[in-house]
């Protein structure tokens, strides 16, 4: 793939360059970060979020469709623009599980980079849970022994067990769950009346614990307290739900704590109701309502494998993890 155009890493000397950019392209959202370094951190100049559902179908098909490829295009041509903008002198551009697991992934990335100029590359699993943990860990409670950060994706989970005890965190483990928001929805369907809405979230449970027991089975809890961190659109969407805003609101949500127990308790309310009723949810509406239940299932077999007091929640992420290594003369 090529390595220049609106995406690809320029070639201007360190001190030179003012604005960087990152782009994360996942299952369900596309997302665009660009910033300038501010002291030992950045200051973000513009973002760009959009749910283009790029996975959707992709679980009974193999491949992105016609709709979810002309829905992403789209959202990537106003990326570009922001990127020519703002002169953005050195950006990277990740693509992530829909890319990883469709037949026609990499065709996908060739068009875009045709259509918009944005060179996209498609990371690993590993790769995917660096970055989050780059980009998230430092709204980590204090404390010692490992601690638990994870990412609820569209198409995939991740789970990395971290050493806090440096600038940046050690990761001990790591482990990638086929399951994400997007994925598990179309796997386990939607229930009728309270009876099947209940069986299809006990359902998608069952398929989470299954596949996150090779972490488990590898864990060793620390004695004492434990501290987990979550970093998606499920956390974010819950812990506003949790504090009753009425618009999602980031400067509230990022860097709160929020008790496990409430988290279950929203997980579970949202669970049981309607499609209906659960559009009328402030901070979820009709883009999250057949989706969240997914994000619910999945969170809460994460706080059964880790039962921590306490949940961080980080509206940062990947994004924020590419930036870090830019401005720290890393592009990859």
């Amino acid at each position: 793939m090529p390595g220049t155009g609106a995406s690809g890493p320029a070639r201007p000397r360190w001190g030179e360059a003012r604005h960087y950019a990152a782009l994360d392209l996942g299952t369900n959202n596309c997302r665009l970060l660009i910033a300038r370094p501010q002291g030992s951190g950045f200051a973000v100049v513009d973002a760009f979020s959009r749910i283009v559902r790029l996975g959707e179908g992709l679980a009974t098909s193999g491949r992105l469709s016609d709709a979810a490829i002309d829905r992403t295009l789209a959202a990537l041509r106003i990326c570009a623009d922001k990127l020519r903008r703002r002169r953005v002198a050195l950006a990277r551009s990740v693509a992530t599980e829909a890319c990883r697991r469709a037949a026609n992934g990499p065709e996908f990335i060739a068009r875009a980079y045709e259509e918009t100029g944005i060179a996209l590359d498609i990371i690993t699993a590993e790769e995917e849970a660096k970055l989050a943990v780059l980009g998230c860990h430092a709204l980590l409670e204090p404390g010692d022994g490992p601690a638990l950060v994870f990412d609820i994706g569209g198409g995939s989970t991740e789970l990395v067990l971290v050493d806090s005890g440096q600038p940046i965190p050690r990761i001990l483990d790591w482990h990638s769950a086929p399951w994400g928001v997007v994925s598990l929805t179309e796997a386990a369907g939607h229930g009728e009346g309270a009876e099947g809405r209940a069986a299809v979230y006990a359902a998608m449970r069952a398929k989470v614990s299954e596949a996150f027991a090779p972490f488990v089975a590898r864990l060793d809890p620390p004695p004492g307290t434990r501290r987990l961190l979550g970093t998606s659109g499920t956390v974010t969407t819950l812990a506003s739900v949790h504090l009753g805003l009425e618009s999602y609101d980031r400067s509230v949500v990022d860097g709160l704590i929020v008790p496990a127990g409430s988290m279950r308790e929203v997980s579970q309310r949202l669970a049981h109701l309607s499609l209906a009723d659960r559009a009328k949810v402030n901070c979820i509406g009709t883009e999250r309502a057949d989706l969240v239940v997914a994000g619910c299932a999945i969170l809460e077999t994460i706080l059964d494998l880790w039962p921590a007091e306490r949940l961080g929640i980080a509206d940062r992420g990947i994004r924020e993890g590419i930036l870090r290594r830019l401005m720290n003369g890393k592009t990859l």
